[in-house]
């Protein structure tokens, strides 16, 4: 078993894992090459030869998915891929023209007494469902929708905690071709409005309360509050979730959800379009209004079905979990765990809860086989000294995926050290924008620290510099410069697409620029370095973010941290160093001498911080990432009230230090 050498410190690249011969032969992966073989002729010795075939012929790669995958459609498909009208081959790519399918009928292939859903809960209770009880469940819930006036292309949006009955309503709504949006309940009044006004929904269904950290929240008042703000409804839909009979009386045409199933209904799909609107997902809200960003339901499950079986390896043995809540894309992607018949994990509360075993222990009593959690809750695992393989019993993972932010080396080398031996650290990265990931995992390939191990198929992920030159070996912007089908359809409140341009197709001609930092290695892996609109410019020396937090948080003194440039166009600004210290710890100028020397050595002279700052706690948004760019904002002048959106944040108050040393540095 891997072992952290005693300062803590594993190189990266470091050789952590490689997959057994029967692995590799049993894997989804291999069994797609071989039917490559068997149906197309086509012969790959390596991954990079397949996934050089699956970016250079899109059309025979998306269509050999369609195939392998068994992909229903009501009517066939006219051509494969086709440009936009403007000539654009990646910006407005059309795909599968003519075809006519939908995303929940492939949710629901399965229809047996197997779990479908497991609902845990931060209590220690578990409730299943299974695919035949789901199935009903929709069926009947889709009807009632029907009954209320919704049908396709309306907007149903949920005010819902990761609970089975989102997963329920989310599929009915697809079934009959209703856009799907949700936030979870502790996002705040204002960032739901935000969000679900540019839907213009017809139906809200919420929950009257939640629970976290083991305490109750009452959400009753912020459903008047979202219903007064959202002019277009025509029902509410009340859950009782903490209360056997909430109080609905302050709001208008309100349903409880027991009424909306009309029992004993046939389960029928509506046959859509390709592009037919599947969700509205939204950007983090971080700076102002965030942008709902449609997916389709073609788009959605073909990329879906691709990272599910060929990336992911799951099938209907396994019980499929990823930490998230109703308000990101993750739990689309852990949605989609159905489509190839797998068990899905929900979970409702914090992950933390009583302890930082809340989690593991759901793996262990769930039998989950694929555990997927953010990079930032692995960290908080070792900072926390947890051993979940030496506790409990998590020998049935064969895959911990984390995402969200970058993983470090040590975080790698702690799942091999505290976790199993033999399971498959599946680092990946993607983003709301595809609800989907660019670079992911495969159990074919050998895992090395702080390296994601491939460019996903079928999505031509290079590193550009400035002039649009592809770098190998070299930190440059992450770009995609061929087209994926689950590209953003639209923006909303974009009738000339000015935005989605601005947002993606801006700096390269007809190439998606992501706003990450990225090195694609001479082996192919793949390493972020952060974002690339935070990155630290220092007299021409440029560093992504996670370079600089692996080396600060590795102090034994230091908990987590924020690092600010606060450079902007044309003018070098100061660097400024925040760091959450341990219980007991001090911000003395000895620690300070400490931090400094230990930057100068191991990243760069000019990397050292001007000033270090202690604070509480670092501002997170709800997923969990650091608040860097709204931060470099505020502390340049911005008005923090139109930087940063505080309901979108997990703890509003910690950015309270940052007004107040902004007020001092600019007033």
């Amino acid at each position: 078993m891997t072992q952290i050498n005693s300062s803590g410190y594993v190189e990266e690249g470091t050789l952590l894992w490689e997959p057994s011969i029967e692995l590799i032969s049993g894997a989804r992966l291999s069994q797609y090459t071989h039917w490559l073989f068997t149906h197309r002729g086509l012969v790959f010795e390596k991954y990079d030869d397949l996934w050089q075939w699956s970016v250079t012929d899109l059309e025979a790669f998306w269509t050999s998915v369609w195939e392998f995958c068994d992909v229903q459609s009501h009517s066939p498909y006219a051509s494969v891929l086709a440009p936009s009208p403007s000539g654009n081959r990646v910006e407005g790519a059309r795909w599968f023209e003519g075809a006519t399918l939908n995303y929940a009928e492939h949710c629901l292939r399965r229809g047996d007494d197997y779990p479908a859903v497991i609902a845990a809960h931060e209590s220690g209770s578990m409730m299943t469902t299974t695919f035949g009880e789901l199935r009903s469940r929709v069926a009947e819930f889709a009807a009632g929708l029907r009954a209320l006036g919704v049908g396709p292309g309306d907007a149903v949006v949920a005010y819902l905690p990761n609970i089975t009955e989102a997963v329920v309503a989310a599929l009915a709504s697809a079934s009959i071709g209703a856009v799907w949006s949700s936030c979870p309940p502790e996002f705040g009044t204002k960032s739901v409005i935000e969000r679900f006004l540019q839907v213009a929904p017809k139906v809200l269904i919420a929950a009257d309360g939640y629970t976290y950290n083991g305490k109750r929240f009452d959400s009753l008042p912020a459903i008047v509050d979202i219903q007064a703000g959202l002019p277009s409804l025509t029902r509410t839909v009340v859950l009782p979730y903490m209360l056997a009979k909430p109080d609905v009386s302050a709001l208008t045409a309100v349903s409880m959800w027991e009424e909306i199933p009309v029992a004993g209904a046939e389960l029928c799909f509506e046959p859509l379009p390709f592009e037919h609107p599947l969700y509205i997902v939204y950007s983090s809200g971080t700076t102002g209004v965030p942008k709902a960003i449609e997916h389709c339901h073609g788009g959605v499950l073909l990329e879906h079905l691709k990272a599910m079986t060929l990336h992911m390896n799951l099938g209907e043995a396994d019980c499929f979990f990823w930490f998230t809540t109703t308000g990101w894309m993750m739990w689309n992607y852990l949605l989609s765990g159905l489509l190839v018949g797998s068990t899905i994990v929900l979970y409702d509360g914090s992950p933390a809860h009583p302890d930082m075993y809340a989690l593991w222990r759901v793996a262990e009593k769930a039998k989950i086989t694929c555990f997927g959690v953010s990079a930032p809750f692995i960290t908080g695992c070792m900072k926390a000294g947890i051993d979940p393989s030496a506790e409990l019993d998590v020998s049935r993972l064969h895959t911990v995926g984390a995402t969200g932010a970058p993983l470090p080396p040590e975080g790698f080398a702690w799942v091999y050290d505290k976790v199993g031996r033999d399971v498959l650290m599946a680092s990946v990265s993607g983003g709301t924008d595809v609800l989907t990931a660019f670079v992911m995992s495969t159990p074919t390939l050998p895992i090395h620290a702080g390296e994601m191990q491939c460019r996903a198929l079928g999505c031509k992920v290079e590193s550009f510099d400035s002039a649009g030159n592809s770098l190998i070996g070299e930190v440059g912007e992450l770009v995609v410069t061929e087209p994926m089908p689950s590209m953003p359809v639209r923006f909303l409140n974009d009738p000339d697409g000015t935005r989605k341009h601005e947002s993606y197709f801006d700096m390269y001609p007809d190439v998606w620029r992501h706003g990450d930092w990225l090195k694609v290695t001479e082996r192919g892996t793949c390493i972020i370095y952060g974002r690339s609109d935070s990155t630290l410019n220092r007299s021409g020396v440029r560093m992504g973010t996670s370079e600089f937090y692996r080396v600060v948080e590795d102090l034994i003194e230091v908990l987590d941290s924020l690092v600010i440039d606060t450079s902007q166009l044309g003018t070098e600004g100061e660097l400024l160093l925040f760091v959450v210290l341990r219980q007991g710890e001090a911000l003395t100028d000895g620690l300070r001498t400490k931090i400094a020397t230990t930057i100068r050595q191991a990243l760069s002279p000019r990397h050292v911080p001007d000033h270090v700052y202690a604070i509480a706690d670092v501002p997170r948004t709800l997923n969990g990432k650091k608040l860097e760019v709204p931060i470099k904002k505020v502390l340049n002048g911005d008005d923090p009230a139109k930087v940063v959106s505080f309901d979108a944040l997990s703890n509003p108050d910690a950015v309270e230090p940052f007004i107040a040393l902004a007020a001092g540095r600019n007033g």
